[in-house]
């Protein structure tokens, strides 16, 4: 796997090991925040009080509340990219590929709620989203399955077409504005991966 891909797991580079835990536990109070009471409740006061830290702290090492949200989206970024390179089957290895490929897209959708209105917050670029490392990374992961489960055609394509299928933004649509559970996206993912990989 590329190196700038590799980059966006762990601790930051050179970042001393309190630091590093500091921010850990700054952006898992940032996490809890939002998944007890939505990202519009996150606040530099909310995280430093649920960290147990002075306000300062939070605004030294993120620079502002959309700092923070960035921090935090590569913050699960981090952890669902950990999941899937070393955790264990089947969203890890040893499992059969398109076992995977559905272990993958169903940890991405568990985390979508969340991510997209996080992202929402942060304004995060459209731009670049593509570009991006950790978007890169989980293009290469399914990629790599497909290529395992040996299925035909342009594989490139096809990975693009299935992560479209989770992208944050379509499926908070989905279940915000059309009345669809996440179960049932879930389900549909599942549904049109087996179908792909025929």
């Amino acid at each position: 796997m590329p190196d700038r891909m590799l980059h966006t797991l762990g601790d930051e580079p050179g970042e001393r090991s309190d630091a590093a835990r500091n921010r850990r536990l700054l952006l898992d109070a940032a996490e809890s925040l939002v998944a007890e009471s939505g990202p519009d409740c996150v606040t530099m006061d909310a995280v430093a009080a649920k960290a147990g830290v002075g306000k300062g702290t939070v605004f030294r090492r993120f620079g502002s509340r959309s700092g923070l949200m960035r921090a935090l989206l590569d913050h699960t970024e981090r952890q669902l990219q950990n999941d899937f390179m070393f955790g264990p089957p089947p969203l890890g290895p040893g499992a059969d590929p398109v076992e995977r490929i559905v272990a993958f897209g169903l940890a991405r959708l568990a985390q979508v709620e969340v991510e997209g209105e996080v992202r929402r917050a942060a304004d995060a670029s459209q731009e670049l989203r593509y570009s991006h490392p950790a978007h890169m990374l989980s293009h290469a992961h399914v990629a790599m399955l497909l290529r395992q489960a040996h299925i035909a055609g342009n594989i490139d394509l096809l990975a693009d077409y299935l992560l479209g299928a989770l992208d944050a933004g379509l499926v908070m649509h989905q279940t915000k504005e059309r009345g669809v559970s996440l179960g049932q996206v879930s389900n549909s993912w599942e549904d049109l991966v087996r179908r792909v990989t025929r």
